[in-house]
């Protein structure tokens, strides 16, 4: 029996502030589009053939409740001005036959720049070591970004990524980052 394959994808990322915790994930949600659905976290696959559609087509396509997977990334703090960072990459191939990487990191103290380059890096290493491409991972990212492209193996890569300081007054921050999977 063949397995469910997604035919799209979108990236979608959002901030919330709220008093509590959860709360502050919820408005994140609502920020990226996607709190209506029932989110089920996947690992890093792109699949063959999948496209890639813009935020407001891939939110059109799901309902309320719908069971959607995604790669998803996400920091929380109640710490005032601490800088957060969560962020998706994606690698992909030359051969649209092959399946492509999504990376995911969430963490703190990263600039937008900074984690785009870090995720975008990361699926990019990946796919790069699937096709037996093997670079110098302590080589800066453009220098090897510019390796992979001359490879003609990898064509495309790119980030989603969503920063926010943490709430000068101590309510909860949250920033998601996401890779939402469509299957229609």
């Amino acid at each position: 029996m063949p397995g469910i394959v997604p035919k799209a994808m979108f990236f979608t990322k959002g901030v919330g502030k709220h008093k509590t915790n959860l709360q502050s994930f919820e408005e994140a949600l609502r920020d990226a589009g996607i709190a209506p659905l029932n989110l089920v976290r996947v690992s890093s696959i792109y699949p063959p053939g999948c496209k890639i559609l813009p935020r407001s087509q891939g939110v059109k396509k799901l309902s309320p409740g719908q069971i959607v997977h995604c790669v998803i990334a996400e920091a929380r703090d109640n710490e005032p001005n601490r800088l957060l960072c969560a962020g998706i990459g994606l690698a992909l191939p030359a051969d649209k036959d092959q399946y492509g990487y999504i990376s995911e990191h969430h963490g703190f103290g990263l600039t937008q720049a900074k984690c785009a380059d870090l995720v975008e890096d990361m699926a990019a290493s990946m796919l790069g070591s699937t096709l037996g491409i093997d670079l110098d991972p302590d080589k800066a990212w453009d220098e090897r970004r510019a390796i992979y492209k001359s490879s003609n193996l990898i064509i495309k890569s790119q980030a989603c990524v969503q920063t926010a300081e943490g709430d000068k007054n101590g309510l909860w921050t949250t920033v998601i980052a996401a890779a939402v999977f469509v299957y229609d």
